[in-house]
């Protein structure tokens, strides 16, 4: 256990080996410090809703303050990067000296973490140390060798502090548990992330040594360890199906082993997309390209916490509905759709086909269950909100994955039927839900009812009329007029990727969509800080200049910019001028959240040179990647499937690579001259070689199709 909790300065964690494996390229301290992205360097596993997160005084969204000295102690299962206050951080336990808990100060003097790890040392000598697997999780805590007393504390006395209520912003609703010698078990009730809904989690922890149990009421209790013990280890198994499962998940195990694999299947995850570590002879750049690629791996790490695998070794899960279930495929639950379908679950559809089948599948169990926008009074983990489903689902059954849409079709119906268009900003979206079932229609080969809500959708036009084509008002770029959620006019009005053909008709013609664009971005009237737009930049694709969408892809990854626009934060007030991504605690821009990947995730597809054209058709727009070389692996095969054909990977060179060129000069797909700004999945799916010829001027006099959004009757 000593070795495990070796502690490393923050400096330490970016000198990293110019050749590391990409988990050693992962910064897990990215913002952890005040309103830069609201995450934590909990010790976590891929997909898992366990998690082990300091809990700190004063602290974020996830619990966790980098820059603070006090800690409370350790909680399990954060939500990473969400708003609300943030959600989770259930079942705190503490260790301390002395007698009275609350007279123990733990006070940091140094951390240190990496994926699947968390360390820490405090200044009365305490230390500890936590690894996580699937569904279980250690604690590795060593108590000073001291005795007599100190400012009225007994050195000589220790143990551990549990408050079973402790969660985010006071969302703790039930709790039950039974200590039984050198255990403790029960199940755990708490609101969901904006107290929408309810989850339930059953757990069971094992101590290492004998402790005497000492109730202390309110869901508190102590565990008092023996005079002097210096060691103390704690498993707990954790489970949304039931105590009995929560318990077979603790393993024999030593902390090293966990810590060990856990590190290898992080970096397997995290190899399934792989960027070059060559090393380039010219030092700045040199420099420039390892900064890149930790800063690359470490917001993949984010994409690839959430959504939440709950379903047990034999098949069993817990439903929305609180039903126990059986399916021979991984289930998942934990979603943040309406903030992550545009970026992350493309992204996990892409390049994490062998789990992405798992995440439809469960996707579809909501309909069949009774999905709610936000969350169901019985949710199994954890979870945000589910609104656009149905597009996730037509873009999963566009990339070839399997959706059962005839049993939940009367289920999106419903959903539909009820969407909102009270706001100008509600009304796009909604009617963006509107194509999807039209769309989904058209696949069942229902031709009347495809036609029905085809015609809804294109009701947007009178909305975007009415509120958005007049950039005479004095309020589009005050955030939330009319009513919108989070955005302003001048950002809302972009959100019409199903139809762009249809929006620029409206504009007057293909020349006016790209002065409005211009006027747009280089007024930094976009913002990156959240969803609404985020994008606004791939739509030049559909103009005579490709080049600015590529230009601004880069621009918003890596370069320096202007961001006016925050939550409730209008034009003029207090502009931020520098990067957007940075690979520190405060890594963000402010009150810039991860929402469960979203964020991360749109910057990994401008590290690969691929964005979503459009979510619900498979058809990936290019621009330059941040990398002369990546290889993502689109295989579905599961670990048991040897079928070679399914094992693909397509990679991506990048001729003439210079890390400020960002334009598309030539293109070569597989050895043939590639004369179009877009790929399909399919294209993407087969595998092969991208060649990217790049330049530091636009080329956009080069003849090439275009892929441009209509919609059809």
């Amino acid at each position: 256990m000593v070795s495990a909790l070796l502690l490393l300065s923050f400096d330490n964690l970016n000198a990293q080996s110019k050749d590391a494996a990409p988990v050693d390229q992962v910064n897990v301290f990215l913002g952890s410090s005040g309103d830069h992205g609201q995450l934590s360097p909990a010790a976590s596993y891929p997909f898992s809703m366990l998690s082990i997160v300091p809990q700190t005084d004063p602290w974020i969204h996830t619990g966790y303050e980098f820059y603070a000295k006090e800690f409370l102690g350790f909680a399990h299962s954060v939500f990473e990067g969400v708003g609300c206050e943030g959600s989770g951080a259930n079942l705190l336990i503490k260790p301390f000296l002395g007698v009275d808990p609350m007279d123990c100060h733990l006070m940091k003097t140094g951390e240190a973490a990496s994926p699947g790890f968390y360390s820490v040392a405090f200044k009365d000598g305490i230390k500890a140390a936590f690894t996580v697997s699937q569904k279980e999780g250690v604690h590795a805590y060593q108590f000073p060798d001291k005795s007599g007393d100190k400012n009225g504390v007994a050195l000589n006395k220790r143990g551990l502090y549990f408050d079973l209520s402790h969660t985010r912003s006071n969302r703790f609703a039930a709790e039950e548990h039974r200590t039984d010698g050198t255990s403790i078990s029960g199940w755990i009730e708490a609101g969901t992330t904006c107290s929408v809904g309810r989850y339930k989690i059953y757990y069971f922890i094992r101590l290492s040594q004998p402790v005497d149990w000492e109730e202390l009421g309110h869901h508190k209790l102590v565990a008092r360890l023996k005079d002097n013990t210096q060691k103390l280890m704690v498993r707990i198994g954790w489970s949304s199906t039931s105590a009995q499962y929560a318990k077979a998940s603790i393993s024999h195990e030593s902390f090293d082993n966990i810590r060990r694999q856990t590190a290898a299947i992080w970096n397997k995850a995290l190899s399934r997309i792989w960027v070059s570590t060559r090393k380039f002879s010219n030092q700045k750049v040199d420099s420039i390209q390892r900064a890149r690629r930790s800063l690359f791996y470490s917001l993949l790490y984010r994409v690839i916490q959430s959504p939440y695998m709950i379903s047990e070794k034999d098949g069993h899960f817990r439903n929305t509905k609180g039903e126990e279930e059986v399916s021979s495929m991984g289930r998942y639950n934990g979603w943040s759709v309406w903030d992550n379908y545009r970026t992350q679950l493309p992204l996990l559809s892409l390049a994490y086909g062998n789990r992405y089948q798992g995440m439809v599948t469960s996707l579809v169990g909501l309909y069949k269950k009774g999905k709610k926008d936000y969350a169901t009074k019985n949710e199994p983990s954890n979870t945000v909100r589910t609104e656009h489903t149905d597009i996730v689902l037509l873009d999963a059954y566009h990339k070839g994955y399997q959706v059962d849409f005839a049993s939940i079709i009367d289920s999106i119906k419903k959903e539909v039927d009820g969407l909102d268009f009270s706001h100008p900003d509600k009304a796009l979206e909604s009617s963006y839900d509107n194509w999807a079932l039209g769309q989904i229609y058209k696949i069942m080969g229902d031709k009347n009812n495809s036609k029905i809500y085809t015609e809804k959708a294109l009701g947007y036009k009178t909305v975007w009329q009415k509120e958005f084509a007049d950039l005479s008002k004095s309020d589009i770029d005050r955030m939330g007029a009319r009513g919108m959620y989070q955005g302003t006019v001048w950002q809302y009005r972009w959100l019409v990727p199903y139809d762009m053909q249809g929006m620029t008709q409206l504009i007057g013609s293909p020349e006016k969509l790209e002065d409005e664009l211009d006027r747009f971005f280089d007024g930094n009237y976009y913002s990156q800080a959240n969803e609404p737009d985020i994008a606004a930049p791939s739509l030049y694709n559909t103009t005579a200049h490709p080049s600015k969408a590529q230009a601004l892809m880069h621009r918003y990854a890596v370069d320096t910019v202007t961001q006016f626009y925050f939550n409730g934060n209008s034009r003029g007030i207090n502009p931020i001028i520098g990067p957007v991504y940075q690979n520190k605690p405060r890594a963000f821009l402010p009150t810039m959240d991860d929402d469960g990947g979203a964020m991360s995730g749109w910057f990994v597809f401008a590290g690969i040179g691929l964005f979503p054209a459009l979510v619900g058709e498979p058809v990936y727009y290019l621009h330059v990647p941040l990398f002369e070389d990546l290889t993502i692996n689109v295989s579905r095969a599961s670990r048991s499937d040897k079928d070679p054909e399914k094992s693909k990977t397509f990679h991506i060179h990048v001729n003439n690579f210079a890390p400020d060129n960002c334009y598309i000069q030539k293109l070569m797909l597989n050895g043939r001259e590639l004369k179009q700004n877009y790929l399909t999945d399919q294209q993407l799916r087969a595998g092969g070689t991208l060649v990217i010829y790049s330049s530091d001027k636009p080329a956009d006099n080069r003849p090439i199709k275009k892929w441009i959004s209509a919609i059809q009757n």
